[in-house]
């Protein structure tokens, strides 16, 4: 195996050397750290017949407090308790076999970084960029191909590997900064040794390492240091649900059920997910349909893991907790949320919240409807009593709202009417402006597609997003207003950003090659983040919406400092409005610059919106 263990030393050199002698391969976590809330970490060792050793460990302030063995001998859970007086160092963790030491490992035990409990995640100050990493910038062609890796580079093909790496990510932070960008969220990087389709990164076969042909760990945590230094968090995307059909556990599973479904119905087949997410909380739903969502597999390649199992639970906290303390992320996106057991996602995010308690981490429930969503937030009162200790949530039912909103035609029940009564169904959440909300992502069309490349109804979706309660995240390209099939094909909607390859005669970071629509899109999108880095109304303001008129919606974001004024126009004609209706909240005394033109604009007369037309009043 690739996993170096550089400190283990073989002792006891009259023991037969034979098969059936205790080897050690693997120890996971890597490393742990002192000083952290939780006071015990569970190391997973892996090797042959490893659980024929005792473990024993002599060190100040640490201790082995439980061990584990399963089914399989070629595992062994070593339980360490740190007490908070402990100090960095190597644990020198002996492997018994009778009296003689058989193994040792020293086990790294590292001091935290200054102010790592401290950090803060991303809040609504920020507005984050999707990207997919083998989409986006090819740094270092070197590692296109990988011996080691099933897969090489195949640029030519939609769902091939394409190149982009952490390198490439790290050369494009200026002008991500350029752009406005305050908050990256690549893909997942870690290793996908799959034999196709493995750019995505949603199928690991090792959860603690970055895949080669992405970089290396070192590498990753660098990317993350120079972002910070741009004032850019970094959000890492986590799987908690699943992983790849060639993850390393595969050919030896730590235990018989630490997979759901691990041989397949009765006749040996595949059990797929129902992605019924509503049996979840749905009091009448049968018990076989909502096992059958939580425990099928989400693909046949992505095997479900089954995380009420106790080691198995354990080991992805801990991993969650390990990436985050090693590469000082800002956040994290759990895949397939409600996928997981919900006992298990309910102690995952309290661990995490523990370490850092003013983190941030949003779940992906993919359902259009609020009480869904809402179920899985932090601080909701539930009637089942669940608890989540989840802060965020991605905002699909706003993503739908929002998209029906722009394309369908004006009427009492169609059009704006979606958005506005969207918003009303806020108070089932705990907090909505912790809400994540979005015009797109790695598994939807892209939006400029999705608005029939009509620019005036990307500019309002564009304006909503920035300007409304939540925080807003683009998919990478949507600056550009790249295009896809209308209908979702991951490998067309994923496709290379501009200007990412040697070679590219169109190039997003110098503007080289550039449509006047891409050209457009891009200034917009700069104008609109960039402005609202000092909108502190829009960051953590009120909101007050008014109900649709004559074809356009009005709402507004204000605190003690600012109020702005936002105006979408759908008709095909300039909209008067008659600013008494909204005195409640808007002021006649202020001064007003529209944020799209700069333009300063009086208040004290009726407000003309342009056919067509997005206006944000930036009023103080």
């Amino acid at each position: 195996m690739r996993f170096l263990l550089l400190a283990v030393i073989l002792l006891g050199c009259n023991l037969p050397l034979h098969a059936s002698m205790p080897t050690l391969q693997r120890v996971e976590p890597l490393n742990w750290w002192v000083g952290m809330q939780h006071p015990t970490v569970e190391l997973l060792l892996y090797g042959k017949n490893i659980s024929s050793l005792t473990p024993a460990l002599t060190y100040p302030g640490v201790t082995i407090s439980q061990v584990t063995r399963t089914d399989n001998p070629n595992y062994l859970f070593v339980e360490l308790t740190i007490a908070a007086e402990a100090k960095a160092g190597q644990l020198p963790l002996q492997l018994k076999q009778g009296a003689k030491v058989a193994l040792r490992y020293d086990y790294p035990l590292l001091s935290r970084a200054l102010g790592s409990a401290k950090r803060q995640g991303f809040n609504g100050s920020d507005v984050i960029y999707l990207l997919t990493p083998d989409r986006f910038v090819n740094g270092d062609p070197s590692n296109d191909t990988v011996p080691a890796m099933q897969e090489g580079e195949e640029r030519a093909k939609d769902n091939g590997r394409h190149g982009g790496d952490i390198a490439g990510m790290q050369a494009a932070l200026p002008y991500l900064a350029t752009l406005g960008i305050t908050a990256v969220w690549p893909t997942p990087l870690t290793e996908n040794n799959q034999p196709a389709y493995s750019y995505h990164g949603y199928s690991a076969t090792d959860f603690y390492q970055v895949d080669p042909r992405f970089g290396s760990n070192a590498q990753f945590r660098d990317f993350v240091a120079a972002a910070n230094r741009r004032g850019i968090k970094v959000i890492q995307d986590i799987i908690v649900n699943h992983i790849g059909s060639k993850h390393w556990w595969l050919t030896d599973l730590p235990t018989q059920d630490w997979l759901n479904f691990p041989s397949g119905d009765a006749k040996g087949r595949f059990v797929p997910t129902n992605h019924n997410r509503s049996t979840i909380q749905d009091p009448y739903a049968a018990a076989g349909d909502r096992q059958l969502f939580t425990d099928g597999w989400f693909v046949d390649s992505m095997p479900d893991l089954n995380q009420r199992q106790p080691q198995l639970a354990t080991y992805l906290i801990q991993n969650s907790i390990w990436w985050v303390e090693y590469a000082g992320l800002s956040g994290i996106r759990e895949d397939t949320y409600s996928y997981a057991d919900k006992a298990f996602l309910s102690e995952w995010g309290r661990r995490i919240m523990q370490e850092y308690p003013h983190f941030n981490i949003v779940g992906e429930e993919w359902s259009p409807n609020p009480l869904i969503v809402s179920y899985w937030q932090a601080g909701k009162q539930n009637k089942d009593g669940y608890v989540s200790h989840t802060p965020a949530m991605l905002d699909f039912p706003l993503y739908d709202a929002l998209l029906n909103a722009l394309v369908e035609q004006e009427s009492w029940n169609s059009g704006w009417i979606r958005l506005y009564e969207m918003l009303s169904n806020d108070h089932v959440y705990a907090d909505p402006f912790n809400l994540v909300i979005f015009e797109g992502n790695h598994d939807t069309a892209r939006l400029f597609s999705v608005l029939n490349e009509d620019m005036d109804l990307y500019r309002m979706a564009l304006s909503y997003l920035v300007t409304m309660r939540g925080i807003p995240q683009l998919f990478y390209g949507t600056e550009l207003a790249m295009t896809s099939p209308q209908q979702r094909d991951d490998g067309k909607v994923r496709a290379d950003f501009p200007g990412g390859w040697a070679g590219d005669q169109v190039n997003a970071f110098t503007g080289k090659g550039l449509n006047t629509t891409q050209r457009q899109a891009q200034q917009l999108v700069k104008t609109l983040l960039n402005w609202r880095k000092t909108a502190s109304a829009v960051h953590n303001g009120k909101l007050k919406h008014f109900a649709p008129d004559r074809g356009t919606y009005t709402y507004f974001r204000y605190n003690e400092q600012q109020t702005v004024m936002v105006v979408l126009n759908k008709q095909h004609e300039a909209v008067t409005l008659d600013l008494a209706r909204f005195r409640e909240v808007l002021a006649t005394d202020k001064t007003a610059t529209n944020v799209l033109t700069g333009n300063v604009v009086s208040l004290q007369q009726p407000l003309s919106i342009p056919a067509r037309g997005s206006v944000i009043l930036n009023i103080r």
